[in-house]
């Protein structure tokens, strides 16, 4: 929802009733990740995207008749349909589309929902997808301290408002499956929950200009950027405008003392022992997705010599990409930016960085530390 979700709040302020149609499952190589929105809105208007084109206008005849008053509908797309050659995923996926009437009545706390999203405050919705008509829409909204809404147990409430601020705490989206009273391992109701988390950290220590290059590949890819360096006179937001803020500070100091988790990654591009040594000692300790840092081979194997030495284990060690980024060949900053960033991506999905025409197996990927619930 988020990708459309300026459009459908000013659907939704207008008292306007429009169709918004969600994918809350995929399997194989489905080009949208669960959570990706299309509204169908009055005088035939589409916005958004649920499929990359796939499937765009089956699921927009089906979001006209819900917009115009038919009952919320999950809708599977793929190529095990009858009709796959007409609708079908083309590139071999499947997904799983719900398809519900949104307005101030079926959705009053969207407003709310926005706001929270806005000022960057975790929230989750949490939405009957699958299950007997009476249920399918219901929803809950679910923040670390309250939730809001009815889905008609106060055990399946429990143990769907306990799920879902565990993904919220991971940032993640997926549909997990119920018992009418919440059993777990029962099949009988499918819960879609949308994490909307603050947006994960990027922090680059060394105000340099691959640093700048780094930055906006980082705010590009959705990252709240910070950049670190110790000299005043490099660290402005006049050479970083698009880095979320800057710190003069020395950068281990930083990172010691700021705010970290498993989304967050790390791009040390210093490349000068006196800060990558201390800040290294620090970044392989901590709970981070991704730790880069830039340097020739000779400089990489003198800093893993002086982090032996200072107690990091071979395990620490192992954490720790450098040099930075993937071989692409890159020799400009802008180039360099882009090998940093599909390494990156490369981490966090459990990609192997080699060219696709020479592997095999799925194209999309699920996240290698993570289980997906259907």
């Amino acid at each position: 929802m988020r990708d459309v979700l300026d459009q459908l709040l000013d659907q939704w302020r207008s008292g306007a009733e429009v169709a918004l149609a969600t994918v809350v499952g995929t399997w194989s190589s489905a080009p949208r990740q669960p959570g990706a929105a299309m509204i169908v809105a009055p005088e035939g208007v589409a916005i958004g995207s649920v499929s990359g084109g796939c499937v765009e206008g089956a699921v927009y005849e089906l979001g006209t008749e819900v917009r115009n008053g038919a009952a919320p509908v999950l809708q599977r797309y793929g190529v095990s349909d009858d009709d796959a050659f007409a609708v079908g995923l083309t590139c071999g996926g499947i997904i799983d589309i719900f398809v519900e009437q949104v307005s101030r009545t079926t959705f009053p706390e969207l407003g709310e929902v926005a706001d929270d999203i806005a000022a960057g405050r975790p929230v989750a919705v949490a939405t009957v997808v699958d299950a007997e008509p009476s249920l399918r829409g219901r929803r809950l909204i679910v923040r670390p301290d309250s939730v809001a809404g009815r889905l008609g147990s106060q055990r399946l409430e429990d143990a769907v408002r306990d799920d879902a601020r565990g993904l919220l705490e991971q940032g993640l989206t997926k549909t997990i499956r119920y018992g009418h009273d919440g059993e777990r391992r029962v099949d009988d109701i499918g819960v879609f929950v949308a994490s909307y988390a603050p947006r994960p950290r990027m922090i680059v220590f060394g105000a340099i200009d691959f640093a700048a290059a780094v930055a906006r590949m980082g705010s590009f890819l959705g990252y709240r950027v910070t950049v670190c360096d110790a000299r005043p006179v490099f660290a402005t937001n006049k050479r970083f405008p698009e880095a979320d803020e800057v710190v003069v500070q020395w950068p281990h100091k930083y990172l010691a003392s700021t705010e970290v988790d498993e989304r967050t990654v790390l791009c040390v591009l210093t490349h000068d022992p006196k800060f990558d040594v201390p800040l290294l000692e620090i970044a392989l300790r901590l709970p981070v997705a991704y730790v880069g840092a830039m340097g020739s081979r000779r400089t990489h194997d003198d800093r893993l010599k002086q982090l032996r030495e200072l107690g990091l284990t071979e395990a620490d060690l192992d954490r720790l990409h450098a040099p930075i980024g993937l071989d692409i060949g890159a020799r400009t900053p802008e180039e360099t930016a882009m090998s940093v960033a599909a390494e990156i991506v490369a981490a966090r999905w459990g990609g192997s960085g080699q060219s696709l025409r020479r592997s095999d197996g799925p194209i999309h990927r699920e996240r290698p530390d993570v289980e997906t619930v259907h």
